[in-house]
């Protein structure tokens, strides 16, 4: 499974799964602290920098001066690599610290810092980030997607589904998206033609794109149970040009026995896929994804 984030040159990146064998806090939607005030927001912000001294006093002076409390921050700083990485969760109040005056204090701090990324989210006054997703014919990890948008579990919007597989109208996936009003779309490839004008040209409003399990050919499953192995696993990265070598999201892995049918196999496999690409998008939303290195990420 994959995701793409939208980069600068107004085409999105994306979050997937990959198909190389496996050799404290509450976020928005979730109730803060029963003595936080009912009128203060939750606020999340990331920073990327180089490592100087004094980035923490003052990102807490940005905040604390708005009448804002820190709930919680993660940092890191890599050994040998002067740079500085932290996400920050915190309550404000709305009336005195407005959405844009918030920007602009973050702003002011990005500039004083030469910063690379310096991000932040009100999640109950920003909007929820549009996705496309991508689905070949297998439909566990596109379901569980669906029923996590439909129960509030993933705070995404769907603004459409691309397969490059028929589903009948009387399909479960397909009466689904009736119900809901999402579009489906068919686009049939081949090794020749990927089809890649039209979904871009699908995907232009969206901030990033899903790969559930999209992909042509192979049958990693029941390869792995005929090599009798006794561990599986998932990964969801970053897409890339070359297969399955994006930067890593999330990675989760299983037991499974000789006791195992093929039957059983599968299904333990495609729940693992289902928890790690649901994983991956909902830490990508909560701006706990960071770019570290040429092909590394920082996930608090």
């Amino acid at each position: 499974m994959s995701l793409l984030r939208r980069v600068n040159a107004g085409l999105p990146q994306a979050i997937g799964f990959t198909r190389r064998p496996f050799k404290s806090l509450k976020f928005a939607g979730e109730s803060l602290d029963a003595s936080a005030s009912p009128a203060l927001l939750h606020g999340i912000h990331v920073f990327h920098c180089p490592d100087v001294l004094g980035i923490v006093a003052k990102l807490s002076e940005s905040i604390a001066s708005r009448g804002g409390n820190i709930l919680g921050a993660d940092i890191f700083v890599p050994e040998n690599n002067q740079v500085f990485y932290s996400r920050s969760e915190f309550v404000f109040d709305p009336a005195k610290w407005p959405r844009v005056q918030m920007e602009e204090d973050f702003l002011k701090l990005s500039k004083m810092f030469n910063a690379m990324r310096s991000v932040v989210r009100v999640p109950a006054l920003d909007p929820k980030y549009k996705i496309s997703v991508l689905a070949s014919k297998q439909d566990h990890c596109l379901v569980d997607l669906l029923h996590g948008w439909q129960d509030g579990r993933l705070p995404v919007d769907i603004s459409c589904i691309i397969s490059n597989h028929e589903r009948g109208s009387d399909t479960h996936v397909i009466r689904f998206l009736e119900r809901h009003g999402i579009p489906y779309y068919c686009l049939h490839t081949t090794k020749g033609n990927k089809r890649e004008a039209e979904i871009l040209d699908l995907v232009q409003d969206t901030d990033f794109i899903v790969l559930a399990r999209y992909m042509q050919g192979g049958n990693p499953s029941k390869q792995a149970f005929d090599a009798g192995v006794k561990l599986i696993g998932a990964t969801s990265h970053f897409v890339t040009e070359e297969l399955d070598s994006g930067p890593i999201i999330e990675q989760m892995v299983g037991r499974v026995s000789h006791r195992e049918n093929l039957h059983s196999f599968i299904l333990k496999s495609e729940n693992l896929e289902k928890q790690c690409l649901a994983k991956a998008i909902k830490s990508y939303c909560e701006l706990r994804v960071l770019p570290y290195g040429e092909n590394k990420t920082v996930v608090f």
